[in-house]
């Protein structure tokens, strides 16, 4: 679910953790996390995970979906989405349904998108302030 998604059906944020905030250790939430400052270890939510431009992770990931815009070190693991901004920067393995990167985005790892399907269809998206494409089963 991306963050336009959670403003049209009005979820809330559960947990912050500012720009000032160092987290060490398992960090689990039922809820949505913004992060925008530093996190190391585990991160594990049902839901959202945004990962603001600045934010440095070092963690193994596990949520519904994600919007990353800073920097995360670690194995990602989304059942729905992961929308890369052009500030991102991945270091680590990714397994989701959906990828949506932006031009400039930065992915260095292994990326799984639901190993059942038998094909994948590549679709520009213009518009919406970047040039990525979005990959989806087909």
């Amino acid at each position: 679910m991306t963050d336009k998604a959670i403003e049209r059906r009005g979820e809330d944020i559960e947990t912050i953790v500012g720009p000032s905030v160092k987290v060490e250790g398992e960090l689990n939430s039922d809820g949505n996390i913004v992060i925008e400052g530093q996190v190391s270890g585990k991160i594990k939510t049902s839901k959202h995970l945004r990962v603001e431009e600045g934010a440095k992770i070092s963690a193994d990931v596990s949520a519904d979906s994600a919007l990353v815009a800073g920097e995360m070190r670690g194995n990602i693991k989304l059942a729905s989405v992961l929308e890369l901004t052009p500030t991102a920067h991945i270091y680590g393995d990714v397994t989701t349904k959906t990828l949506i990167m932006a031009s400039g985005a930065v992915l260095h790892g292994h990326c799984t998108m639901d190993e059942n399907e038998k094909g994948r269809k590549v679709v520009s998206k213009k518009g919406e302030g970047y040039d990525g494409a979005i990959v989806n089963p087909v």
